[in-house]
């Protein structure tokens, strides 16, 4: 398994930008499809979007689409979430995972997870 840390999460205003990070340890990193759930208080975790092994195909909840783009860096071991025109129900924990699969929705398909890192959204 790979361990995986979170980081970017933060206080922001409804309109404005945030760029989460992710950073793997391993030399595998570059093996993993990569994907971003989030959390918000009382529901469930829900998928918001996933990259493949070499950056090439995304996929991205309706929700979020045109708004956030995920990308990586296997050379860093880093993938990112580059949250723009945020709303307050962006608001939630947002954890990044790695699995084997592309593209996969069901968390229970990933086999790492980070901590998490709170995301706010004020109106």
């Amino acid at each position: 398994q790979v361990q995986l840390v979170e980081s970017g999460g933060g206080l922001v205003q409804a309109g404005g930008s945030l760029r989460l990070s992710c950073a793997a340890s391993g030399r595998t990193f570059s093996s993993y499809a990569m994907g971003w759930f989030r959390q918000a208080p009382g529901k469930e975790r829900e998928f918001v979007s996933s990259i493949n092994t070499n950056g090439v195909l995304r996929a991205y909840t309706d929700s979020v689409k045109g708004r956030f783009t995920i990308s990586r860096d296997n050379g860093k071991n880093t993938v990112y979430l580059q949250m723009n025109s945020l709303k307050p129900e962006d608001t939630a924990v947002y954890y990044c995972a790695a699995g084997t699969k592309f593209p996969v929705r069901n968390r229970y398909e990933y086999n790492s997870w980070g901590q998490g890192t709170q995301v706010t959204v004020s109106s």
